[in-house]
């Protein structure tokens, strides 16, 4: 497979989360191609994306760039202007009533990203099964589909993905995902996959949160502490890190002040994740409840 893809590298770096290195060889990459140009920023600049760098994607990306660099733009704008995310809905909303050019599988990718962001993952949905080949959206419609519990249609799409390409990195993750959600005995094979990856090419938080969440769900808290101990140190803002980790502090019986350090470092790094958005209702509701039942007369 490295062999006939000149941006496998690449590529692989991008989807086992190893972001930096993603952005590294592709600028390493020499190419005349525009095409292969092309193909080769669209992951660079996921990878900035990845990594909240919204600036260098808006700056570098303008109105004379390739269909499918515009797309990551797009999304860019999304994830940078909350103000202006019903508009941009809005337009990605025409986009998607007129002609598509379901060839364009970035920007069917970009487009489901920003309707899965919305929560709206039926649109999300039928963006990717527009999608002819592509395997990433493939994987993105198991993800999807696990996100919405058809686990039915997952375990379809999936073996679409296998009979494609078995041993594709994607497939491999997007099996991962699978098993997870299955659970049982499929936790060991999930932790496996995560572990072959590791072993092959490198750790990365993404991988490590992978096998951490297996292990949890094992009631294997301790050890899956380690692995997030170990994806702090590679990457300490990384989000779902921070949440595994209040998951695991709260399962282990970790002090009160420890639980809390995790979650103000969440809030103020990432104060737009779902997560943070959850907790913070929660925290009114119970005040809100706590109000109701204070006495109204001191004891």
């Amino acid at each position: 497979m490295a062999g006939s893809d000149p941006f496998f590298e690449v590529k692989n770096a991008f989807y086992l989360g190893n972001y930096q290195h993603c952005i590294n060889e592709a600028q390493k990459t020499k190419v005349s191609d525009p095409l292969l140009k092309a193909e080769r920023d669209v992951f660079m600049y996921r990878a900035y994306l990845a990594q909240r760098k919204y600036a260098v994607v808006l700056d570098e990306i303008h109105s004379a760039s390739s269909p499918e660099l515009q797309a990551i733009r797009l999304f860019a704008d999304y994830l940078s202007n909350e103000a202006d995310r019903p508009s941009i809905i809005k337009t990605l909303d025409g986009k998607m009533s007129g002609s598509v050019d379901i060839a364009n599988s970035t920007f069917l990718l970009m487009a489901a990203s920003i309707y899965f962001h919305e929560q709206s993952f039926g649109s999300a949905l039928r963006v990717l099964r527009q999608s002819e080949s592509s395997l990433e959206c493939a994987a993105m419609m198991v993800q999807t589909l696990l996100k919405i519990n058809r686990v039915d249609l997952a375990r379809k799409e999936l073996k679409r993905m296998q009979e494609a390409d078995d041993d594709a990195t994607l497939t491999q993750l997007a099996l991962a995902w699978f098993n997870m959600t299955v659970g049982g005995e499929k936790l060991q094979d999930a932790f496996y996959i995560y572990q072959e990856m590791c072993d092959k090419y490198t750790t990365t938080p993404l991988l490590l949160n992978g096998q951490a969440t297996c292990l949890m769900l094992q009631g294997k808290v301790d050890d899956a502490e380690s692995l997030l101990q170990e994806a702090q140190e590679k990457d300490s803002n990384n989000p779902e890190t921070l949440i595994n980790l209040i998951v695991a502090s709260q399962h282990l019986g970790k002090s009160f002040e420890v639980t809390n350090r995790y979650i103000s470092q969440l809030k103020d790094a990432h104060n737009k994740h779902c997560f943070v958005g959850d907790y913070t209702t929660k925290e009114r509701e119970f005040d809100r409840l706590c109000k109701q039942y204070t006495p109204s007369v001191a004891s």
